[in-house]
């Protein structure tokens, strides 16, 4: 459990703070009640061309409480702790629920759904950061940047950041639940000149435990690598081509399959997935699945915002899509069962391939690798997908030169159905996991 002595409440302090509350609610006649109580800190530093650009700390606390009167909902939140603002919170929330309209779904979850136990998934890792070694990190990490090519002309800054928070979740049905969390990130940001072109590009690496970051020199390296590749963009003429989404933004695209496959997108209409459930939608081969009792995972959870116990289950096998992502009031819009995603998924991976990234450069032999994309052109309920982008074009399996100011075009129903082979090189930034994704086709819009 937390170090006391890092936070400024004992976690036994939280966990009293939301059992005040939820007897407040109570005695002045709320149906139902849930709460979350949090606090975090932490710290950030940023040099830029070697010298202490800023630093930042951050300490912020809060309380929501949400009450229930019958089927009518109110919600109100404070970041004073004391007993009277916490009955004034309470207060406040259940005069707003008196005033909404009623939904027949709107509620707590059943109980038998609630989590009862809370493994410790090893989520809390503090880094003991003096400010002066942040500093040396980040001037590490920049002066790599520019010792990596001579053409590295400026620096946006190197940052080095260390957060950590605890929080308490509860509810009148009597679960109680919550743990710390720590995250570390080291990033990187240089411009590489050449003549009178510039070009800028960025790299960065983020874990709960410090001694899993990559290094500073080599989150600098591989930021100078990135921009120095990038000079001499050109652009290409309008074709259909494969398309290879490198990993960072092929997590993109698995972002993009989870809002569409979201209770919130499909009773309302507003995807292309609504009543797919049990169809092909992807090759044979690919398999999704959640996964959230990873040790140390960037999206572990052993419950939802509603309390619900995650399990761990598979999203797509063998191609078809067999989950959706709910939680208990879009769950109930739509007549099933919550699967424990209020507030997003947790370390949800989709199995790799054989192939490494020069693989896949073999495998498409001709076409486009995407570094960078722009613009949010992506319509759910049709599924046609348009954006801006940037990276490489290839011939006979190997890049040739950097390609800019194009646009990539196609249907993400197509997209998914017309993937070729995703990467063995997976990269663990956030809740979603993947290798690079190489697409049969898409519209490739330049010249």
């Amino acid at each position: 459990m937390a170090d006391s002595t890092r936070f400024s409440y004992p976690f036994a302090t939280l966990q009293q703070l939301a059992r005040d509350v939820l007897a407040d609610a109570k005695a002045k006649g709320a149906t139902a009640c849930e709460v979350d109580v949090s606090e975090g800190f932490g710290q950030s530093v940023t040099v830029r061309c070697g010298e202490v650009e800023t630093i930042e700390y951050n300490r912020d606390k809060g309380i929501g409480v949400t009450i229930y009167a019958g089927q009518r909902k109110g919600y109100a939140s404070t970041s004073d702790f004391s007993p009277q603002a916490l009955k004034d919170t309470v207060e406040a929330a259940l005069n707003i629920a008196r005033f909404t309209a009623e939904d027949d779904c709107a509620g707590l979850a059943e109980l038998g759904e609630l989590a009862r136990d809370c493994p410790d998934l090893a989520l809390h890792h503090p880094w003991d950061l003096p400010v002066e070694t942040a500093i040396d990190i980040a001037n590490r990490c920049e002066q790599a940047a520019f010792d990596a090519n001579s053409r590295i002309s400026n620096s946006e800054g190197a940052t080095v950041s260390t957060q950590e928070a605890q929080f308490v979740a509860a509810n009148s049905l009597g679960f109680l639940g919550g743990y710390p969390t720590s995250r570390h990130y080291i990033a990187c940001s240089v411009i590489a000149g050449e003549q009178d072109e510039m070009q800028r590009d960025d790299w960065y690496t983020t874990r709960r435990l410090a001694g899993e970051l990559d290094s500073a020199e080599r989150v600098g390296a591989t930021a100078a690598e990135r921009a120095v590749a990038r000079l001499g963009g050109r652009k290409v003429k309008t074709a259909e081509v494969p398309v290879l989404f490198e990993a960072p933004l092929a997590a993109g695209l698995l972002g993009s399959f989870v809002h569409a496959a979201s209770g919130g997108s499909l009773y309302r209409k507003a995807s292309f997935l609504v009543d797919h459930l049990g169809q092909r939608l992807f090759p044979e081969f690919v398999n999704i699945g959640e996964r959230p009792f990873i040790a140390r995972g960037l999206g572990s959870a052993p419950f939802d915002n509603d309390g619900v116990a995650t399990r761990d289950r598979e999203v797509v096998r063998n191609g078809v899509l067999e989950g959706y992502f709910l939680g208990v009031y879009t769950a109930r819009k739509l007549g099933l069962k919550s699967t424990a995603n209020a507030g997003g998924s947790h370390n949800l991976i989709i199995e790799p391939g054989e192939r490494d990234f020069a693989g896949l450069l073999k495998l498409m032999g001709r076409g486009l690798v995407v570094t960078e994309l722009l613009g949010h052109g992506i319509n759910y309920v049709t599924g046609d997908y348009s954006r801006g982008a940037a990276g490489f074009w290839v011939e006979n399996g190997e890049i040739a030169y950097p390609v800019e100011e194009i646009t990539i075009a196609g249907n993400l129903k197509a997209m998914f159905a017309g993937i070729v082979a995703v990467g063995n090189d997976v990269l663990a930034r956030g809740s979603k996991q993947t290798g690079s994704i190489l697409i049969d086709r898409m519209t490739v819009a330049g010249e």
